[in-house]
């Protein structure tokens, strides 16, 4: 039996469908994948087995690659938000636009030594459920 999951970019031009399983989900706190991420880290699940279909809004797909580098964004030119590429013979999917449950947990944190310098002790930081007044 072959794993479905659903996925799709915040305004819901794009949808995708990935048929298969990941292998690999790391945080990666590099400083390229925190500034494409806008957060502490990026979230991405890796396989090199797995298909990606897109559903609809593929004309709505961008992608930058940092010159020099692996580094690749794809994003939805209406929206913003990040989706998944092909890089070499796998693909990575931001754990963020997938729309279906994910059994799998990270696996590891990656490029620790460029994490942000407030990225710390945030187990002591409050938490709520909602937009606090």
């Amino acid at each position: 039996m072959t794993t479905q999951y659903a996925g799709s970019c915040l305004c819901g031009t794009v949808r995708f469908a990935i048929a298969g399983s990941f292998t690999r989900f790391f945080l990666c706190h590099c400083s390229r994948c925190r500034k494409s991420t806008g957060s502490a880290h990026g979230a991405n699940l890796f396989s090199s087995t797995a298909r990606l279909d897109w559903l609809s809004g593929q004309d709505a797909i961008s992608t930058f690659n940092v010159p020099n580098t692996r580094h690749t964004r794809s994003f939805c030119s209406t929206c913003g938000s990040a989706l998944p590429y092909a890089l070499g013979p796998r693909i990575v999917v931001p754990a963020g636009s997938l729309d279906s449950a994910l059994a799998l947990r990270p696996q590891a944190h990656i490029f620790l030594s460029s994490k942000a310098s407030w990225d710390h002790d945030l187990h002591s930081v409050p938490g709520f459920d909602e937009l606090p007044a």
